[in-house]
């Protein structure tokens, strides 16, 4: 009786709109990586990646997977950078010593 509720509780864990969600902000991560690289180490570009994305709109994050499997384009990289400039993701990048980006101050 119990295997029966486990698998319930299990199944319902697994949200469709989580999945979703995650497997956009993967296809965001690997567009969003690449861009950092060209501004900081690649150690520091994985964290910072987290960074900007964690402070992205769920819109700015579908957008940016858009671009998956496609070298990021200029609307791209200024798009980053556009999250970067805010508040959040300053302190968010000055946490793990990731240098400044352009047009951070």
């Amino acid at each position: 009786m119990t295997r029966p509720l486990l698998m319930i509780l299990i199944l319902a864990a697994c949200s469709p709109q989580q999945f979703a969600d995650d497997v956009t902000r993967q296809a965001a991560e690997s567009v969003v990586t690449p861009v950092l690289d060209d501004y900081m180490p690649p150690a520091q570009a994985a964290g910072a990646t987290a960074c900007v994305l964690d402070n992205a709109a769920p819109a700015e994050i579908r957008a940016l997977a858009r671009d998956v499997a496609v070298e990021a384009g200029s609307q791209t990289v200024q798009s980053v950078l556009r999250i970067a400039t805010r508040p959040a993701t300053i302190a968010c990048l000055a946490s793990i010593g990731a240098p400044r980006l352009p047009g951070v101050l």
